[in-house]
């Protein structure tokens, strides 16, 4: 112990942060006093954030809320509350600091410490008025006592501080994003990846079946295969589907549940799920000076959830769109991960449809080729097709897995498709009904069951229609067909499966959002992935924390993006990172890319 009463680490911790201290610029502070102010957070939390009893606060939320920015302007986006009050209260000139109504402090240890309480009080009972979990954190809970906390919390409460917690990463995140508002509200629509990436949190992870939970209740293990769930985890049962029931006279064998090892568990953590937006219409090729296209906008956060990995991803993901189509955000085309479109249909993919998103989607090798059929159409990795389609096409992809056929006849065969899909005649309705007609009468191929149809050329392909005992299909007997939107919901799409426009969407929107995804994790910036960027444990500081990392990212992405934009004829102020010639691209396949011709 030191002569002022602190342990002798932290008083030299605190003679190190002195050494080293620099007062901030008043132009950084009245830029960060605007940004605040503009990003409405303040009127927010002074609807719920109250300190309970003691006397008055001497700190206010929007002092703190500056403090938190200018924090992460000179960490690289990570907040330590520590630096907070170094810089609240010992690096803005005086005169700022009154009109912030930042009282002095001596400084000295005990003239830190008692700031540091101050700052770290208001930060939690902000953190607590958000906090969607009834088990605390800092302790190791027996799991007895976390089943009574749970068993005895206010679901309503619950839902309530985690609504709140949604609206401030989305104002957060909307404030961040603020110098491309314009920008973005003249796209006709806005592409959306979904993805969601693990990262630690400041805690040991404890035995899945021990009889504690780690200092950090609601975070997991990742595991680093499958769907990234803890299989040793009990409630991980729960969220799992069922499995179908065994026939009748035939006892279904159980199967011992897999015990993952310690080696293939990766981190103890969050997934944390990210919807990021791109241009899914154009790349980002440079111009022919060399600088990039002022009209494609850079890969950009809006939205983020935490949660235990592998869980629900289906309920993060809709939470966060539903905010963004609130917020006036034109849905576009939606892509992501197989642990999304994998969801039951009621709980991921007709809400995605009704909100006006198109899914595009990858799929397991057991969902390829023939999926659904409605009214005698066909659903084939996501689109609907003539059922007289031959089975070569139904079965291309199956084939070229199963190495029956080459990449190059894969190629030929997706593109064969086209000639028997059912084509739409009319938009939606409200309900998502829409109707259908058949490939022969909407003149793609022709069918002898529909005589007008025959005789167009022989460029179009004749349909050879199986005979049937019961007579042809309905889709067969009409020329139109009504298609409901839960049939083939699971597996609808809105591109044709590995198509030209598909990859092109597909992979721009996935590259987008593994792109930020490294991009946010370098750790000479916000180093997300790392523990040590968010040192207060629970749910709801970690997504508080990890919110300001994001809006830092995406700060940080849209300033070197002006930067290097070359406008009203000036030479940009710096240069672009893509050098290199873009390569033309190759043919993609879903076991690879299609190796070049010689």
């Amino acid at each position: 112990m030191t002569t002022s009463g602190l342990p002798s680490d932290r008083h030299e911790r605190l003679l190190a942060m002195r050494a080293e201290r620099r007062f901030i610029d008043n132009a950084d502070v009245e830029a960060a006093v605007v940004e605040v102010d503009n990003s409405g957070l303040v009127p927010l939390l002074e609807e719920f954030v109250h300190l309970s009893r003691g006397r008055r606060r001497t700190l206010q939320l929007r002092s703190l809320l500056v403090g938190l920015h200018l924090c992460t302007q000179t960490t690289s986006g990570k907040i330590v509350l520590e630096r907070v009050t170094d810089i609240l209260y010992f690096r803005i000139a005086p005169r700022l600091r009154a009109r912030l109504g930042i009282r002095e402090y001596e400084d000295h240890d005990q003239g830190f410490e008692a700031a540091y309480a101050v700052v770290r009080r208001l930060f939690h009972a902000m953190k607590d008025a958000m906090d969607p979990s009834p088990l605390p954190s800092n302790g190791h809970l027996s799991r007895e006592q976390a089943h009574d906390l749970t068993a005895a919390a206010d679901t309503d409460d619950l839902a309530e501080r985690e609504r709140r917690l949604a609206l401030f990463t989305e104002f957060l995140l909307d404030a961040s994003v603020r110098p491309l508002h314009n920008l973005l509200a003249k796209l006709a629509e806005v592409s959306l990846g979904v993805d969601a990436t693990p990262v630690r949190t400041f805690s040991r992870g404890r035995r899945t079946h021990g009889p504690e939970l780690a200092t950090d209740p609601d975070a997991g293990w990742y595991v680093r295969e499958g769907d990234h769930r803890d299989p040793d985890a009990p409630v991980s049962d729960s969220m799992r589907p069922p499995p179908p029931p065994a026939k009748k006279g035939k006892g279904k064998t159980p199967v011992p549940k897999k015990k993952t090892s310690l080696k293939k568990r990766y981190l103890f953590g969050y997934d944390a799920h990210l919807i990021v937006t791109r241009d899914a219409e154009h790349d980002a090729v440079l111009l022919d000076d060399g600088t990039p296209n002022p009209e494609v906008l850079p890969a950009l956060v809006l939205g983020v959830a935490l949660d235990k990995p592998g869980h629900r991803p289906a309920y993060n993901g809709l939470k966060i769109l539903n905010r963004l189509r609130e917020r006036g955000y034109k849905p576009g085309y939606l892509a992501g991960d197989r642990a999304y479109n994998n969801s039951e249909p009621d709980e991921w993919q007709l809400p995605i449809r009704a909100l006006g998103y198109k899914p595009v989607y990858d799929y397991r090798a057991d969902q390829l080729g023939r999926q659904a059929q409605t009214d005698g159409a066909i659903l084939v990795e996501g689109r609907w097709y003539c059922p007289s389609m031959p089975e070569p096409l139904i079965n291309a992809t199956i084939d070229l897995h199963a190495e029956r056929i080459d990449q190059e006849t894969w190629i030929k065969l997706i593109a064969a498709r086209r000639s028997y899909r059912v084509m739409p005649k009319e938009h939606r309705d409200n309900d998502g009904y829409q109707r259908m007609m058949c490939p022969a009468e909407a003149g793609k191929a022709q069918c002898p069951l529909k005589p007008h149809t025959l005789g167009r050329g022989i460029h179009l392909p004749l349909v050879d229609p199986e005979p049937s005992p019961t007579g042809p299909l309905k889709i067969c007997r009409q020329r139109t067909i009504t298609v409901s939107p839960e049939a083939g919901a699971k597996h609808w799409q809105a591109l044709e499966y590995g198509g030209p426009d598909w990859q092109k969407v597909y992979f721009r929107l996935r590259n987008s959002v593994e792109g930020y995804n490294g991009y946010a994790k370098n750790p000479l910036a916000e180093g997300i992935e790392a523990a040590g960027s968010r040192r207060i444990r629970g749910i709801a500081a970690q997504t508080i924390l990890l919110a300001f990392q994001l809006a830092h990212a995406n700060r940080r992405k849209i300033k070197k993006w002006l930067d290097t934009l070359a406008l009203d004829g000036e030479r940009p102020r710096r240069r672009t990172h893509h050098r290199r010639k873009t390569k033309k691209p190759r043919s993609w396949t879903p076991t690879g890319h299609l190796a070049p011709a010689a």
